[in-house]
């Protein structure tokens, strides 16, 4: 890996470049699937290649190659640089970066279980008693479970001298019972809708979660959801579990705080963004209560937004977004971050493969937890809704008004959960919503949950996020906007 680095940026440099990085990446992925007692899907692939972006002429040249023969990677790096001058034809202003110090390191994420070390058929084996057990329960359809593994080995050099090597492993599981009755689909998901649970671990993280242990109670629900009352609409006090929460801060707070949606050099698949530069420090986006940061450090947890470098070889960072419900932050790249009066890129650079240049994303954006415990919260709600297990979102391309829909929700009453509710919905604006946080769970029901499919970019690029939450109490919210019963 380092020789083909090498040679591109030897290349590079050679052909005119100011600035030049290579990233070498070989990328194994396994996915496994499961549908009504049979195998779905064994699939498996691996991708070596490298890219290479330079600054020349005061503007950006991306190129990149998987033919790593000594004579393609110079055209490829030559390439880069060819790009680079043409775009500073058209070019504004010279492209002008925050400093960073050269970098020598090597880093692995904890893997206690490769995945790739486990048989497959021991896989499927597991996916197929977690399947059986679903469909024991008179009235699933449908029984889906999966698992994806996938390991990343990245080097990265530039002309900075920076030389960093990084290992990370990724792994994924979770299943979904789907109940047709009628003219009305119901499904329970676990751990979490959209494929489960994922972080940056091994395959220790199939064992943690439990699974066959909670596929009686998913099916049961799901079946149950059939019979029980369509959620009212209204305005209530809603509880968000914690896989919800994660989500509200994904879209919410997660999106619009990437800086280059901010200066509207990135649009695509997620919109613009409502927190303009002139909020930067006086907006009031959330209660006193609530604090968020981007902490990328492999101390935060491993999520999928954890990393010991981004993808411009700046050091993974913790960064306040959200200090005592004041907006102090944005996601920034070493282009950006002289924007909002940064002296350094707060490391939130990544691309999805070789072939893709960097864009400003998610790492783990994540809400510190409170003091609460979820039964005192409950006991002290008098007329509510517990909303659990995100179905839909949708939200606007400024990431202020929102409708999301969950999986299940439980009425509360007089302090305690009553009957079960099936489509529940809540919406409002972002601002208005985080303002109504009034009550947080402590650490100990704080989980960080792993987005793997947040899109971005054009061409799309596909990245794993983090988002750390604990179950938290917001007063006065519409429900039951978007299934009108």
């Amino acid at each position: 890996m380092k020789e083909f680095a090498a040679w591109a940026l030897d290349t590079a440099l050679a052909r005119g470049a100011t600035y030049a990085e290579v990233r070498v990446l070989d990328t194994r992925q396994r996915y496994l699937s499961t549908k009504n007692g049979q195998c779905s899907q064994v699939r498996e692939s691996q991708s070596l290649g490298l890219g290479v972006r330079v600054i020349a002429g005061g503007a950006w040249g991306f190129a990149s190659t998987d033919n790593l023969t000594r004579a393609n990677i110079d055209r490829t790096a030559a390439l880069a640089v060819e790009i680079a001058r043409a775009s500073a034809l058209a070019k504004k202003h010279d492209v002008r970066l925050a400093p960073e110090e050269k970098i020598v390191d090597r880093w692995a994420a904890p893997c206690r279980i490769d995945p790739f070390s486990i048989p497959i058929s021991s896989c499927l084996e597991l996916m197929l008693k977690v399947d059986g057990e679903l469909r024991k329960v008179q009235g699933v359809t449908l029984a889906e479970t999966s698992m994806d593994f996938r390991r990343v080995e990245q080097l990265f050099l530039s002309s900075l001298g920076s030389e960093i090597y990084q290992l990370k492993t990724q792994t994924g599981a979770g299943y979904v019972a789907t109940s047709f009755a009628g003219n009305e689909i119901q499904r329970r998901s676990y751990p979490n809708s959209f494929g489960g649970q994922y972080q940056t671990k091994g395959y220790e993280l199939v064992g943690e979660l439990n699974l066959l242990e909670n596929a009686r109670r998913i099916a049961e629900e799901a079946v149950a959801l059939h019979k029980c009352d369509q959620c009212p609409a209204g305005v209530k006090d809603i509880i968000l579990d914690s896989s919800q929460l994660g989500l509200q801060i994904h879209e919410s707070i997660g999106h619009p705080i990437e800086l280059d949606r901010v200066l509207g050099s990135e649009a695509n698949f997620a919109g613009m963004s409502f927190l303009t530069l002139d909020k930067l420090g006086t907006l009031k986006y959330a209660s006193d209560i609530v604090n968020v940061v981007a902490d990328a450090t492999p101390a935060h947890g491993p999520g999928l937004g954890t990393f010991a470098y981004d993808d411009e070889g700046v050091p993974a960072q913790c960064t306040p977004i959200i200090k005592d419900g004041r907006f102090v932050g944005y996601l920034t790249s070493r282009e950006t971050a002289p924007a909002v009066g940064r002296k350094q890129s707060s490391g939130a650079m990544r691309a999805e493969s070789w072939n893709r240049i960097p864009l400003i994303r998610m790492t783990n954006v994540s809400m510190r937890p409170g003091t609460w415990k979820p039964e005192d919260l409950i006991a002290d709600t008098d007329d509510g809704i517990y909303l659990e297990t995100n179905r839909s979102w949708s939200i606007d391309d400024r990431r202020y008004n929102f409708q999301f829909g969950t999986e299940i929700g439980w009425e509360i009453r007089g302090g305690k959960k009553t009957r079960m509710l099936k489509n529940p919905s809540y919406g409002g604006i972002s601002t208005d919503f985080w303002n109504s946080c009034d009550a947080i769970c402590g650490p100990e029901y704080w989980t960080l949950w792993g987005t793997p499919n947040c899109g971005k970019g054009q061409p799309m690029q596909t990245m794993g996020t983090g988002h750390g939450a604990s179950p938290a109490r917001f007063r006065k919210v519409q429900v039951g906007v978007a299934y009108p019963g």
